[in-house]
């Protein structure tokens, strides 16, 4: 079954440029195992919510919105799709991903979709 990782970030926290390198040598390490044993599907970083936009239709008028969106502290920094035997599995991918100790890491099914078939 197929899940989504999404790593909610504090994006006004402050790390050191020693810690942030750190942090990003242990994210592609994990990376590379995940994808060697082949659970990992596809995953990205994301640029911050700051850059982003929402579109939407409203009567006929497109609508275009600045981010962030949240009223929170964390946005969503990032996300790895993994396929995984069940929930249980899935939550210890997430627990094994370096930005567990900084970041929340939503774990969320996709839905069985028929065009997935």
């Amino acid at each position: 079954m197929k899940y989504m990782l999404l790593f909610w970030v504090d994006e006004s926290g402050e790390m050191t440029p020693d810690e942030d390198a750190a942090q990003m040598v242990a994210v592609k390490l994990w990376v590379e195992d995940m994808a060697e044993r082949g659970i990992t599907l596809s995953g990205g970083a994301l640029r911050s919510a700051r850059e982003a936009k929402i579109a939407r239709v409203r009567d006929g008028e497109l609508l275009i919105t600045d981010g962030p969106f949240a009223e929170t502290r964390e946005q969503i920094g990032g996300y790895v799709v993994i396929d995984s035997a069940n929930l249980d599995a899935a939550l210890r991918v997430a627990a094994s991903h370096p930005l567990v100790h900084t970041a929340q890491v939503e774990v969320r099914p996709f839905w069985d979709a028929p065009w997935d078939h």
